[in-house]
């Protein structure tokens, strides 16, 4: 970010930098920096549940080694989100332990075939406490799993709002649905910019950089030969990986050798607005755990760092 001289003084405060108005000048703004963690756990699909099998030790060691802020998970069932927060809370990774996580649910319980019968979803933990959850339900595919974005601010910086959402999968016969989806993800965290937030939104988009249904988030400021044609106003934390420049690394594990780089295939992300951004900011997808009887996942932890300017 550009800061005009004679507007600002910049002051240090407790790892944060606060953007201090001079006389006559618009109201402060926090630049603070933050590391995202994201991982699809496929917790019924590959765990069947379990909260004993070394997914949540990995997990939470993962979260805790990374000096991630904020983590994101896709495809937790009910009892392993309560397991994450168990192992984190007694090991002091949150400043509340009694306020620290959300949880939104897509496939509901009831099902006994999924999660023994309770929920599915996507989570959100934040070392810092967070606010009233924001909770919104994409538009419908025809299935029994409703997806969802979750969102929830921090109650220190009310207008710092972290986001995870799970895209629907692609329907051959009615591709509109995963693109309406992605559309509407766009379409809230304008409203939220719009409302003076900056939004920091981790997931698993279920598409690929370069597809024509994620043109409307990129920033048309990424246009390489791996990602071009972008209207959007979003970064992605792993969009400068020169292996794959606008592109990032691979996430998805069931591809290893496809992709436009022919380095794996791309679709976890985590997003920011251009102008939220102040300096530079990275990604980077890690290798999967075996710690779980096998593979702890079909998809890599994405994790990322970045600056941002919070009004």
């Amino acid at each position: 970010m550009r800061i005009k001289r004679g507007l600002v003084a910049v002051l240090a405060v407790a790892g944060a930098a606060i953007v201090a108005p001079m006389a006559g000048s618009a109201s402060a703004a926090t630049v603070a920096t933050y590391n995202v963690w994201q991982w699809n756990v496929a917790g019924q699909k590959i765990h069947d549940n379990s909260t004993t099998d070394g997914l949540i030790t990995v997990a939470a060691n993962s979260i805790r080694n990374r000096g991630a802020d904020f983590a994101s998970f896709n495809e937790i069932c009910w009892d392993q989100y309560k397991a994450m927060q168990s192992n984190l809370r007694a090991s002091g990774w949150p400043e509340d332990v009694e306020n620290f996580s959300r949880f939104e649910e897509t496939y509901p319980s009831g099902h006994a075939s999924t999660c023994g019968g309770d929920s599915l979803g996507v989570a959100l933990f934040s070392q810092k406490p967070m606010g009233t959850a924001l909770r919104y339900t994409l538009p419908d595919d025809g299935r029994t799993e409703k997806r969802k974005m979750l969102c929830a601010p921090l109650t220190a910086l009310p207008h710092l709002v972290f986001c995870t959402t799970h895209i629907t999968t692609y329907d051959a016969d009615h591709p509109e649905y995963i693109s309406n989806q992605i559309t509407y993800v766009r379409d809230k965290l304008e409203t939220l910019y719009a409302a003076g937030d900056t939004t920091i939104t981790a997931g698993d988009f279920n598409s690929q950089p370069s597809y024509n249904r994620m043109d409307g988030i990129y920033s048309s400021a990424v246009d390489t030969a791996y990602n071009g044609d972008n209207t959007g106003h979003y970064h992605e934390l792993d969009d400068t990986d020169t292996r794959c420049i606008g592109y990032g690394e691979w996430t998805d594990a069931s591809r290893p050798d496809e992709g436009p780089c022919g380095l794996g295939v791309k679709i976890d992300f985590a997003f920011v607005r251009e102008n939220k951004i102040s300096g530079s900011y990275s990604g980077d997808s890690l290798d999967i755990s075996t710690a779980c009887g096998g593979v702890c996942s079909d998809h890599r932890i994405l994790i990322g760092t970045v600056t941002v300017t919070i009004s």
